[in-house]
Protein backbone atom coordinates (compact mmCIF):
# COMPACT_ATOMS: atom_id res chain seq x y z
CA UNK A 1 0.00 0.00 0.00
CA UNK A 2 1.66 3.32 -0.74
CA UNK A 3 0.88 6.31 1.20
CA UNK A 4 2.13 9.55 0.50
CA UNK A 5 2.37 12.42 3.30
CA UNK A 6 -0.61 15.00 3.21
CA UNK A 7 0.60 17.81 2.20
CA UNK A 8 -1.61 21.46 2.79
CA UNK A 9 -3.01 22.53 -0.63
CA UNK A 10 -4.92 25.48 -1.11
CA UNK A 11 -8.21 24.01 -0.64
CA UNK A 12 -7.17 22.77 2.85
CA UNK A 13 -6.75 26.52 3.56
CA UNK A 14 -9.96 28.23 5.00
CA UNK A 15 -11.58 30.46 2.48
CA UNK A 16 -12.38 34.01 3.94
CA UNK A 17 -14.32 35.35 0.60
CA UNK A 18 -14.91 39.48 0.77
CA UNK A 19 -13.46 41.33 3.13
CA UNK A 20 -15.66 43.28 5.51
CA UNK A 21 -15.49 46.66 2.90
CA UNK A 22 -16.19 44.41 0.18
CA UNK A 23 -19.06 43.18 1.49
CA UNK A 24 -20.02 46.83 2.69
CA UNK A 25 -19.27 48.04 -1.34
CA UNK A 26 -21.92 44.88 -2.66
CA UNK A 27 -24.82 46.20 -0.07
CA UNK A 28 -23.83 49.84 -1.21
CA UNK A 29 -24.30 49.07 -4.45
CA UNK A 30 -27.50 47.27 -4.41
CA UNK A 31 -28.89 50.17 -2.16
CA UNK A 32 -27.57 52.61 -5.23
CA UNK A 33 -29.46 50.06 -8.16
CA UNK A 34 -32.32 50.57 -6.02
CA UNK A 35 -32.75 53.84 -5.48
CA UNK A 36 -31.89 54.88 -8.90
CA UNK A 37 -34.63 52.40 -10.30
CA UNK A 38 -37.00 54.39 -8.39
CA UNK A 39 -35.94 57.93 -9.69
CA UNK A 40 -37.50 59.74 -12.73
CA UNK A 41 -34.84 60.02 -15.62
CA UNK A 42 -35.51 64.13 -15.68
CA UNK A 43 -34.09 63.87 -12.24
CA UNK A 44 -31.22 61.20 -12.42
CA UNK A 45 -28.25 63.75 -13.13
CA UNK A 46 -29.17 66.57 -10.13
CA UNK A 47 -29.61 63.57 -7.66
CA UNK A 48 -26.82 61.78 -8.84
CA UNK A 49 -24.81 65.39 -8.25
CA UNK A 50 -26.09 65.26 -5.02
CA UNK A 51 -25.48 61.80 -3.95
CA UNK A 52 -21.67 62.35 -5.60
CA UNK A 53 -21.54 65.42 -3.08
CA UNK A 54 -22.67 63.96 -0.36
CA UNK A 55 -20.32 60.79 -0.02
CA UNK A 56 -17.65 63.51 -0.77
CA UNK A 57 -18.32 64.91 2.28
CA UNK A 58 -18.23 62.05 4.40
CA UNK A 59 -14.61 61.02 3.37
CA UNK A 60 -11.32 61.73 5.86
CA UNK A 61 -10.12 65.01 5.20
CA UNK A 62 -7.02 64.19 2.95
CA UNK A 63 -9.50 62.08 0.63
CA UNK A 64 -11.81 64.78 0.48
CA UNK A 65 -9.55 67.58 -0.54
CA UNK A 66 -8.48 65.00 -3.56
CA UNK A 67 -12.29 64.25 -4.29
CA UNK A 68 -13.39 67.68 -4.24
CA UNK A 69 -10.95 68.99 -6.77
CA UNK A 70 -11.02 65.50 -8.72
CA UNK A 71 -14.82 66.42 -9.01
CA UNK A 72 -14.51 69.89 -10.78
CA UNK A 73 -11.74 68.62 -12.94
CA UNK A 74 -14.07 65.68 -14.16
CA UNK A 75 -16.92 68.05 -14.70
CA UNK A 76 -15.50 70.63 -16.36
CA UNK A 77 -13.75 68.44 -18.69
CA UNK A 78 -16.54 66.36 -19.69
CA UNK A 79 -19.93 67.91 -19.04
CA UNK A 80 -21.80 65.26 -19.91
CA UNK A 81 -21.00 62.55 -18.13
CA UNK A 82 -23.24 61.91 -15.05
CA UNK A 83 -22.17 61.95 -11.60
CA UNK A 84 -23.77 58.90 -9.73
CA UNK A 85 -22.09 56.64 -6.79
CA UNK A 86 -20.65 53.25 -7.58
CA UNK A 87 -20.24 50.58 -5.10
CA UNK A 88 -20.41 53.39 -2.81
CA UNK A 89 -17.24 55.68 -4.72
CA UNK A 90 -17.75 58.85 -6.56
CA UNK A 91 -18.79 57.47 -10.54
CA UNK A 92 -19.22 59.47 -13.85
CA UNK A 93 -20.93 57.47 -16.18
CA UNK A 94 -21.48 58.22 -19.97
CA UNK A 95 -24.41 56.29 -21.52
CA UNK A 96 -25.32 54.72 -18.19
CA UNK A 97 -22.04 52.76 -17.87
CA UNK A 98 -19.32 54.20 -15.36
CA UNK A 99 -16.77 55.59 -17.59
CA UNK A 100 -14.34 56.57 -14.49
CA UNK A 101 -14.18 56.81 -10.71
CA UNK A 102 -12.77 57.98 -7.44
CA UNK A 103 -11.58 55.29 -4.81
CA UNK A 104 -10.74 57.20 -1.59
CA UNK A 105 -7.93 55.43 0.25
CA UNK A 106 -10.50 55.12 3.12
CA UNK A 107 -12.80 52.49 0.99
CA UNK A 108 -10.17 49.71 0.81
CA UNK A 109 -7.46 50.95 3.30
CA UNK A 110 -5.12 51.25 0.94
CA UNK A 111 -1.97 53.55 0.82
CA UNK A 112 -3.56 55.77 -1.64
CA UNK A 113 -6.90 57.34 -3.57
CA UNK A 114 -6.95 56.17 -6.88
CA UNK A 115 -8.68 57.12 -10.11
CA UNK A 116 -9.78 54.20 -12.26
CA UNK A 117 -11.40 54.07 -15.63
CA UNK A 118 -13.30 51.40 -17.12
CA UNK A 119 -13.35 49.37 -19.97
CA UNK A 120 -15.84 51.89 -21.81
CA UNK A 121 -13.04 54.71 -21.53
CA UNK A 122 -11.91 55.71 -24.79
CA UNK A 123 -8.11 55.16 -23.52
CA UNK A 124 -6.80 52.44 -25.59
CA UNK A 125 -3.26 52.80 -26.69
CA UNK A 126 -1.62 49.50 -28.46
CA UNK A 127 -1.47 46.76 -26.63
CA UNK A 128 -1.16 47.59 -22.88
CA UNK A 129 -2.57 50.92 -21.15
CA UNK A 130 -3.13 52.27 -17.66
CA UNK A 131 -6.64 51.98 -16.31
CA UNK A 132 -5.98 53.36 -12.85
CA UNK A 133 -3.45 56.36 -11.69
CA UNK A 134 -2.46 56.82 -8.07
CA UNK A 135 -2.91 60.24 -6.62
CA UNK A 136 -1.01 61.19 -3.55
CA UNK A 137 -1.34 64.97 -4.57
CA UNK A 138 -3.01 67.24 -7.23
CA UNK A 139 -0.53 69.52 -8.93
CA UNK A 140 -1.35 72.02 -11.56
CA UNK A 141 0.38 69.42 -13.73
CA UNK A 142 -1.53 66.41 -12.48
CA UNK A 143 -4.89 68.47 -12.94
CA UNK A 144 -4.10 69.21 -16.41
CA UNK A 145 -3.28 65.86 -17.21
CA UNK A 146 -6.21 63.99 -15.38
CA UNK A 147 -8.84 66.68 -17.38
CA UNK A 148 -6.78 65.32 -20.66
CA UNK A 149 -7.49 61.91 -19.71
CA UNK A 150 -11.16 62.32 -19.05
CA UNK A 151 -12.08 64.00 -22.01
CA UNK A 152 -10.05 61.59 -24.43
CA UNK A 153 -12.10 58.94 -22.36
CA UNK A 154 -15.25 60.22 -23.17
CA UNK A 155 -14.67 61.01 -26.68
Amino acid sequence: MNQTAKSPTAADEKFNGFTDEERAAMKEHAKELKTAARRSPGKAKADGEQDVLAKIAEMTEADRVIAERLHEIIRAAAPALSPKLWYGMPAYAKDGKVLCFFQSAQKFKSRYPTLGFNDVANLDDGTMWPTAFALTELTADTEARIGELVKQAAS
